[in-house]
Formats: structure tokens, C-alpha cells, sequence
């Protein structure tokens, strides 16, 4: 059997999509496929990835993608947008069976010292974290086969 697609999608999939992905990897085991874009692609942020590897996820190999490159090639079936221009300007994505949108704070977007912009990719981290955790509480056994 196949295992459901779910994609992240972001503005620049550079921060949030990208760490929903590796977030969505780690706790949801072998469930889903998971992947992310964005409306553009702006490489990874490396904030990112070092808040990442603070809780042992290393997305450092993930690869910043433009949703173009995924139509007419893959068929998602859960869309999760993290930022309301990607809701709002998401393309038509045919096949998606449930689109969610969780509106997230763009940490790249921060202005302050290096230190207040890791503390702020920090907490839009956790955030992404407890949202993914309690939605496969509820999910989960949905897709498990």
C-alpha cells in the first residue's frame, strides 16, 4: 500500500516548511511521505537547520524547492500550508484530499541580535513542533495501517 503524501508549504521554504518537514519525518515514523516547497525557492536558512540539530533533527541534506516542481509529478493528498501568503496564493494542486493552514511567525523575518533571531527560530520551532504532535495524536491512527 502507499503511503499518503503530505507536502508543507511555505512562502520561500526556507524555515518554516523546512523544519515542519523534518519535524513531520521524525514523529510520524514511516506514515507519510513528507516533503515541502514553497511558492519560491529561497534556499534553507540556516538558523534552520542549526535549531534543528539542537533537538537532534538534522535537515542540513533537505533542499529548498519552488511547489512547481512537484505538479503534474507527484499526487499529494494532505496540503499543510505554515504562512498565510502561501494560503492565500497557493496554487491549484490537483488530488489534495484535506488542506490545513497553520499560520506560523516567519522567524527569517526577525530583526535583532544573532542571538534573539535563534531565540525566535526557536520558539516558531516549538510551535510547528506541538502543533505536528497534536495532530498525529488525532491522525495518526487514521493512516496507520
Amino acid at each position: 500500500m502507499n503511503k499518503p503524501k503530505l507536502i508543507f508549504l511555505c512562502t520561500g521554504n526556507s524555515a518554516r516548511s523546512q523544519m515542519a518537514e523534518g519535524l513531520m519525518r521524525h514523529h510520524s515514523g514511516d506514515i507519510f511521505e513528507v516533503y515541502s516547497a514553497g511558492l519560491k525557492a529561497e534556499g534553507i536558512n540556516p538558523h534552520a537547520i542549526e535549531v534543528m540539530n539542537e533537538i537532534g533533527i538534522d535537515i542540513s541534506t533537505q533542499k529548498s524547492k519552488n511547489i512547481t516542481e512537484y505538479l503534474n509529478k507527484i499526487n499529494f493528498d494532505i496540503l499543510i500550508t505554515v504562512c498565510a501568503n502561501a494560503d492565500r496564493n497557493c496554487p491549484i494542486i490537483p488530488g489534495i484530499k484535506e488542506k490545513i493552514h497553520w499560520g506560523f511567525e516567519d522567524p527569517a523575518a526577525f530583526q535583532g541580535s544573532e542571538g534573539m533571531q535563534l531565540a525566535n527560530f526557536r520558539e516558531v520551532r516549538d510551535f510547528i513542533n506541538t502543533r505536528i504532535q497534536n495532530w498525529l495524536k488525532i491522525n495518526r491512527p487514521l493512516y496507520e495501517k
